[in-house]
């Protein structure tokens, strides 16, 4: 009981903490697109307003993550039997897809920027940069203890990380080019950290894809599962099992089992749910059926 509630307890900070990220994330990186836009009107720097537009997409991400989030929290009704617990895997879906699409305009920009000789202002656009760099790494470091707990929060995370390494590139690129003028160097810095995004965002991608499809998660072992289940004592064999991710931390089960006898199957079930909560199931249906002698000879 005293390790349960601890359990508890430590969840329950956990979601605070996840929760406060949300916030403070979405506050300062909002206050830093108003600094890019403002700055960038007052140095007419395309760059500077660029970066804007794709932070600004960031603080839409995590306000959907916040969303969803809350959501996720909101009791089941008769319509939504599982409450809203699903749009926290659609969320992290519709970040994955963020995160190409904003993939996709950086390297749009940086192949313009290869066939244009566009001027910046260097001092001012490195100075800028640095403090989204703070930012996003200050954010990013706030969601780095649970970025394996959850999809929207390991999403957010790449988001964060992504804009420091977009911020970082920006500043190199912009020191460089303040002192050798190569301004095809900013491109070729924008490509590299577009690689970099898109190894870290593709894993992401697919699972989230994979959940969405209701596929087995991918921190639930599927022949583990089984495997538990028919070294349990009356167990003779399992069946017509189905999991799935009802959100991006919480998984279920149905399964079709034969046992000997139908004797203390109430102990039987709970027994192998406490060894399936272990293996990341936590919600698990079960239907017993007693083994005939057909069944027993087959």
């Amino acid at each position: 009981m005293d390790q349960h509630t601890h359990s508890h307890n430590h969840h329950s900070e956990q979601l605070t903490s996840v929760n406060r990220a949300f916030v403070i994330g979405i506050v300062l990186n909002l206050a830093f697109v108003i600094v890019e836009i403002i700055m960038g009107i007052v140095t007419n720097s395309m760059a500077l307003l660029s970066d804007a537009g794709h932070n600004f997409s960031d603080v839409i991400s995590l306000l959907l993550a916040l969303m969803a989030f809350k959501l996720s929290k909101v009791k089941a009704t008769n319509n939504y039997t599982y409450g809203y617990k699903k749009s926290t895997i659609l969320v992290a879906l519709i970040n994955a897809l963020l995160l190409i699409f904003a993939m996709g305009i950086i390297t749009w920009d940086a192949v313009i920027r290869l066939n244009q000789v566009i001027e910046i202002p260097g001092k001012t656009v490195a100075f800028v940069a640095f403090i989204g760099i703070v930012i996003n790494s200050v954010t990013a470091y706030l969601f780095y203890k649970s970025k394996n707990s959850d999809a929207n929060v390991k999403g957010a995370y790449l988001h964060l990380a992504a804009d420091a390494a977009v911020s970082l590139a920006v500043v190199v690129g912009a020191i460089i080019i303040y002192y050798t003028q190569y301004y095809w160097i900013d491109s070729l810095l924008s490509f590299i950290v577009v690689i970099v995004i898109f190894v870290s965002t593709w894993k992401l991608l697919k699972e989230s894809i994979r959940l969405s499809l209701d596929g087995v998660p991918p921190n639930v072992d599927f022949e583990e599962i089984k495997k538990v289940a028919i070294e349990t004592e009356g167990v003779v064999s399992i069946n017509h099992v189905h999991i799935w991710a009802l959100s991006t931390t919480e998984n279920a089960l149905t399964a079709h089992i034969l046992v000997n006898s139908y004797e203390n199957t109430e102990s039987l079930k709970k027994d192998l749910k406490y060894k399936w909560e272990h293996l990341n199931v936590q919600h698990a249906t079960i239907e017993l059926e007693i083994v005939s002698g057909e069944d027993i000879e087959c």
